[in-house]
């Protein structure tokens, strides 16, 4: 249920009405940046710098004024990039038995760290649950165990993920709505956090979101913003295992799998020494690389200072192994190329009418696919402050499967702006349909992330997020797509342009993004988190630097 009712639509002087989408523009942009002279579009590498101009060169066309640093369109962001090589020699150790593990079919690792090589000598492992120190929900699964030095070997997802009913745990995390903690970077993190030389994540397809072929789509590469000395480090390696070998793995310590997940639902579970060790010893190749955002504004007429934002991410995942039909480029045109484009739309939009009485700000991030690092730089190094930013809204990965009769929510009682999000839909004939993968957790796996961590009320407009009710063929034909999708496509060569794309459906989703830009943008509101998001004590702490105006939200209470 909303936490509050709808709020009513703003009464705003009329205007001429607003430019529309162009869909063959939108193609077009898409083909470019997804063709194979863009290879991939990895950051720091050629496709990059094909990539920086060529948006640079859309902003202009737009009509966007230069936002980067220094007058400019770019944001510098300093980045290392770690790729494992061969030979590869991973293992576990139990009862004197050295049982060697095969990479990528057995297990997955990449190390974040400024390193040339990851040799982790008969590492001690134990098995924490689901890893998740909670006190504001009566959770601790480390019971203050010591991890310095070991590997910590943690479940995907919650700790109720798979909770049935009268089970304790229960609801206590969303059930199938991921939390933050389901996340693997925060599971990678608290590790660090707790000392560990290494964190593996035991795979299952359902509790992840994805299936086994996307977690070993990065072929062992990886890459991290440069830490400062004084920053958290990260664990030497990072990585997944295969259910089957994590089920050996403490088969052989003398549990069962199944009985210890049961264990890890409750409060009273303490971590599990599995009587094993791990051990690498893995060259790395480290590069560091100079990678850029690229920033464009619409200054505002009345109230420059307060800035919405609109992003999505401008990387791929750039050149890896060969297909079954030998194509070795991760286009990433629906993903996100699309949302590139939709973005774009919105920006020429806004420029071709009346200027907007706040300042808007238009982004391509880098890196995104490599742990939102471009918007997570932005994040701690902003141009424009974060307190006085009404909200973001960003895009990623748009389907071109046609029209359709709703929207997906993302992160359903968040924020207030999922008010605005139900107006611009019933605008538009359309209507609102809860996530239907919250296990996936996409809340906290885009762009937009960075900003609801420092306060900022969001939107994700994500085709990822559930089965569409198409306008042709329903929901069964939405869910068609999105399987076959997230199946094959998803972070693989066969995400490519066509020019029989259906882009009725996307731009849908660019008019509604545009619809509530414009009614922040022309009004004095301040969107809220509702009571119960975690991230509304933070834009609590900032509220003296926003306007004292009551917000529509206030008056229709």
């Amino acid at each position: 249920m909303r936490a509050w009712a709808l709020l009513p639509l703003l009464t705003i002087a009329a205007a001429p009405p607003a430019a529309r989408v162009d869909m063959q523009r939108m193609s077009e942009v898409t083909r470019v940046l997804a063709s194979d002279e863009f290879q991939g579009r990895a950051p720091g590498t050629p496709g990059e710098e094909k990539t920086i101009p060529y948006l640079i060169e859309q902003f202009k066309a737009a009509g966007l004024e230069p936002a980067g640093e220094n007058g400019g369109w770019t944001q510098t962001v300093p980045m290392i990039r770690t790729q494992l090589q061969a030979p590869m020699a991973v293992s576990f150790s139990q009862s004197g038995q050295s049982i060697p593990l095969k990479f990528p079919d057995d297990i997955y690792l990449g190390t974040v760290r400024a390193t040339d090589s990851a040799k982790i000598a008969n590492a001690p492992m134990v098995f924490v649950g689901y890893g998740v120190s909670a006190p504001e929900r009566g959770w601790d699964d480390f019971k203050g165990v010591d991890l310095h030095g070991k590997v910590a070997v943690f479940l995907v997802n919650d700790p109720d993920f798979e909770a049935v009913p009268g089970e304790p745990v229960a609801g206590k995390f969303g059930g199938k709505t991921m939390t933050f903690y389901g996340r693997w970077v925060y599971k990678y993190e608290e590790a660090a956090r707790r000392g560990a030389i290494a964190a593996l994540i035991v795979h299952e397809t359902d509790a992840a979101g994805y299936p086994w072929t996307v977690v070993k789509s990065s072929a062992g590469e990886s890459y991290n913003v440069v830490l400062t000395s004084d920053a958290q480090q990260p664990v030497l390696l990072q990585g997944w295992m295969q259910r089957p070998v994590a089920e050996a793995l403490f088969k052989r310590a003398g549990y069962d799998y199944e009985t210890l997940k049961r264990q890890a639902r409750t409060a009273a579970f303490r971590p599990i020494d599995l009587k094993a060790t791990f051990s690498t010893d893995i060259p790395v190749t480290l590069t560091r690389i100079t990678s850029h955002n690229v920033l464009g504004k619409l200054t505002g007429s009345a109230y420059p200072n307060e800035t919405i934002s609109y992003g999505g991410h401008w990387d791929a995942y750039g050149i890896g192994p060969a297909d079954p039909q030998g194509q070795t480029i991760r286009r990433g045109a629906s993903d996100d190329a699309l949302g590139l484009a939709a973005m774009l739309e919105n920006a020429r939009q806004f420029a071709a009418g009346p200027r907007p009485q706040r300042t808007l700000v238009f982004a391509a991030w880098t890196g995104e696919e490599r742990g939102l690092l471009g918007s997570e730089y932005y994040a701690r190094h902003p141009l424009f402050p974060m307190e006085t930013m009404v909200a973001n809204l960003t895009f990623d990965t748009l389907q071109w499967n046609g029209p359709v009769n709703d929207v997906v929510v993302i992160g359903q009682g968040q924020s207030q702006m999922e008010d605005y999000l139900a107006d611009a839909a019933k605008a538009q004939g359309r209507y609102l349909t809860p996530e239907g993968h919250p296990e996936r957790g996409l809340f906290y796996r885009a762009d937009h992330f960075s900003f609801a961590k420092r306060g900022v009320p969001v939107l994700l407009d994500m085709a990822l997020a559930g089965a569409y009710d198409m306008k042709n063929g329903g929901r069964a034909e939405g869910e068609r797509w999105l399987s076959s999708f997230t199946s094959t496509c998803y972070h693989q060569t066969c995400d490519s342009w066509s020019p029989t794309w259906n882009l009725q459906g996307a731009a849908q989703e660019a008019e509604l993004f545009y619809a509530i830009g414009n009614r922040l943008a022309n009004s004095r509101d301040w969107p809220e988190w509702c009571a119960s998001s975690e991230f509304k004590k933070v834009r609590d702490q900032s509220a003296g630097a926003r306007s004292a105006k009551p917000s529509l939200g206030e008056r229709g209470r």
